[in-house]
C-alpha cells in the first residue's frame, strides 16, 4: 500500500507507516490510538490490528 501511495518506508515504525497511509487515503491518522477498544472507524482496513495494538499499548502504560 505504501508503495502505491508513494510513501517512503525507510525508518518508520509500523504504526507511523500505517498513519501515513491513513492520511494519504484521506482518513484519520488514528492507528493505535483507540482507548478502551472504542473505535468508530468501522470500515478501516487496519481496525482489527489497530484495536489489538491499542490494547497492548494501554497494558504497557500501566
Amino acid at each position: 500500500m505504501a508503495k502505491t501511495l508513494n510513501i517512503p518506508m525507510t525508518e518508520l515504525s509500523k504504526p507511523d507507516l500505517i498513519r501515513k497511509i491513513q492520511l494519504a487515503e484521506g482518513n484519520f491518522d488514528c492507528y493505535g490510538s483507540a482507548s478502551n477498544s472504542d473505535c468508530d472507524q468501522l470500515d478501516c482496513a487496519w481496525r482489527g490490528d489497530c484495536l489489538s495494538e491499542s490494547v497492548a499499548a494501554s497494558g504497557q502504560a500501566q
